[in-house]
């Protein structure tokens, strides 16, 4: 069974036993998540779409870390005009395994 699943603002496709990094969620490691927000479910042939999402349908994980992505650098440099900016960033995410897909 698949899942899509909605969370931090993007769309990931899922199977049981996955390992995915998404956005930072609030849960230490250890701990259990429930994903309400299913979009679709795919069962062998039949599928099933949800409008927008499916009612009672769940996607359970399971917290395996929270970490730091890669750093991104962003730098501005405006010539002849001694103007330069440089910034960097490293998203803070958290790594899921995919525990359970519960259809409605």
């Amino acid at each position: 069974m698949e899942a899509v699943i909605l969370t931090g603002g993007k769309q990931y496709l899922v199977k049981e036993g996955d390992v995915l990094e998404v956005e930072k969620i609030d849960a230490s490691k250890g701990k259990s998540v429930t994903f309400k927000e299913v979009l679709l479910l795919i069962d062998g042939e039949e599928i099933t779409i949800g409008t927008p999402f499916i009612k009672k349908a769940r996607v359970k994980a399971e917290v395996v870390d929270q970490k730091k992505g890669r750093k991104v650098i962003s730098f501005r440099y405006r010539r002849r005009k001694s103007s330069k900016r440089k910034k960097g960033h490293r998203q803070s995410l958290t790594v899921l395994k995919i525990v359970e897909i519960t259809p409605a």
